[in-house]
């Protein structure tokens, strides 16, 4: 009894501990071709945790490591919405195709905690039609601190209310009311910058009751700053006139200073900031200014210097990386990582095969909507040319291996190179060691006859610099390969998109004409 009692508790304390939620679910109507995509909304890297495809019947089902409990973005079809999930829970959802995920209905262990978010977001839709933003902006401070003071009362009414209602876990409800704190502070900041220029006085200051019921809002500033991206961006926006200044001063005997190391430097003297508010902050500035695709050599080592020294936060660092890999790819120079994948015929294939001769890896996928169309046309005229110099081997990160087959057998059909299959698609091995993700396919990358990475990831084979890799790699000459010969038409890899802030389906609190 003693020994069942004790495998009892193991099995309990193992589920407690973790970080695994499992999905499934159905969307009526939906298209085989779309994806759904779970993202930490409170991240740094604001990367893809899981990417999941869909049966024809609207079916799906996957899973994924949730890095903490807390609000998620999920994504269908170019919308989105926020869920709040934590790492155990399995997560049973469904919609419909033409409004997914904008409109969910989510059963399941993830029920009352999301029941809760969906009522607290749709009453702040119907009070943000009552509430007189505009007129509210105009009054003098007092009155304006009294009003957003009433805001408040009001709103935290309703998650009072709602938390009866639904008996969602205690720390849902203080993320919704740090969210709103997040919202009230922002609309503060828009408030006393308009002062401030309708003054004309660069010294001018708000009242001490401004001051005052602004503090009050950032009591829990470190919950705040690891939970809310709006609140980082208040964080931002009021020092942003300080900084400037500091920017031009330090930058002008410079020419090649980066904004991180600027910004770093800026964050040094700010005392009134804990280490772990500087840390994301200062994240945020490096992913939105410096962390992009074709970043020089030199400024990614620079980068790389600022995450190893100045940010002191492990999982921010963690981040940081995992983000210059997506954006970026490995860095040119160090050995290509080498992979397990599988034929066809299900023989192993290693990477390492092709040492000896430079070699291009190309990853696909048979969802992705533009790889017949735009580059299996494209990609038999760069095999045919460069192929009596080099290999090329097609990684299909599809969901199945019977994916895989059919659509090797008819996308690359007579186009010269070795078909092999990443078991696990997305999720496996190869995808994770070269930073593959589903907004990134096609991708590129070119490795040299000593088995080192020779390029960064490229998207798009008209690339003029690609074609000089190709060239330098193989001794030969290309001609001329007309630039717009794009992958994935509209593609966005910039990691300042990645780095907004996710919005809810419905919005905040905001002002009324």
């Amino acid at each position: 009894m003693k020994k069942y009692l004790l495998l009892f508790i193991i099995a309990i304390f193992a589920m407690s501990c973790s970080k695994k939620v499992e999905v499934k679910g159905k969307i009526t109507g939906g298209s085989p071709l779309e994806r759904i995509e779970f993202i930490e909304a409170s991240g740094v890297a604001t990367l893809p945790l899981a990417n999941i495809g869909m049966k024809n019947d609207g079916t799906f089902a996957g899973s994924f490591e949730a890095p903490k409990n807390g609000m998620y973005v999920i994504s269908y079809g170019g919308k989105q919405n926020l869920v709040y999930l934590k790492g155990g829970q399995n997560l049973e959802i469904s919609g419909n195709g033409a409004t997914f995920p904008s409109e969910y209905v989510i059963t399941g262990d993830a029920k009352k905690n999301n029941d809760f978010f969906t009522a607290s977001q749709k009453y702040l839709a119907d009070y943000a039609q009552k509430v007189n933003m505009n007129e509210l902006m105009t009054k003098d401070e007092a009155t304006f601190v009294k009003g957003i003071q009433k805001v408040e009362t009001d709103i935290n009414k309703n998650i009072d209310e709602n938390a009866k209602k639904f008996s969602p876990d205690s720390e849902v409800i203080k993320w919704k009311q740090n969210d709103i704190k997040s919202t009230l502070l922002s609309i503060m900041g828009q408030y006393e910058m308009m002062k401030k220029q309708m003054s004309g006085a660069p010294s001018f200051k708000v009242a001490k009751v401004f001051t005052d019921y602004e503090n009050k809002l950032q009591e829990n500033k470190d919950d705040m700053v690891k939970e809310n991206p709006a609140y980082r961006s208040y964080l931002l926006s009021k020092m942003s006139p300080d900084f400037q200044k500091y920017a031009e001063a330090k930058s002008k005997a410079k020419t090649d200073v980066t904004t991180s190391e600027l910004f770093s430097q800026f964050l040094k003297d700010k005392k009134e900031f804990s280490q772990l508010t500087k840390d994301y902050l200062l994240a945020f500035v490096m992913a939105q200014s410096d962390i992009h695709p074709g970043t020089p050599a030199k400024t990614m080592e620079k980068i790389k210097k600022i995450i190893d020294e100045d940010i002191k936060d492990a999982t921010i660092k963690k981040d940081l990386v995992q983000i210059q890999l997506a954006v970026n790819g490995l860095k040119i120079g160090e050995v290509a990582p080498d992979a397990s994948l599988i034929k066809q015929d299900g023989k192993a294939y290693k990477l390492s095969e092709n040492k000896g001769k430079p070699y291009m890896i190309a990853f696909y996928a048979s969802w992705n909507p533009y790889i017949g169309e735009a580059t299996v046309p494209i990609l038999k005229e760069v095999v045919n040319f460069y192929k009596s110099k080099m290999n090329f081997v097609f990684v299909n990160v599809d969901d199945t291996k019977d994916q895989f087959v059919k659509t090797s057998n008819s996308l690359l059909k007579g186009i010269a190179g070795t078909n092999v299959y990443a078991e696990g698609g997305l999720n496996s091995d190869i995808a994770k060691k070269y930073g593959v993700y589903a907004f990134k396919l096609p991708n590129f990358i070119i490795i040299d006859k000593d088995g080192k990475v020779a390029s960064r990831s490229f998207v798009n084979l008209g690339e003029q610099e690609l074609v000089e890799i190709l060239d330098k790699q193989t001794g030969l000459s290309a001609p001329k390969v007309a630039p717009q010969a794009q992958m994935q038409p509209g593609l966005n890899i910039d990691p300042s998109a990645a780095q907004q802030a996710p919005q809810p389906a419905n919005p905040q609190p905001a002002p009324t004409k």
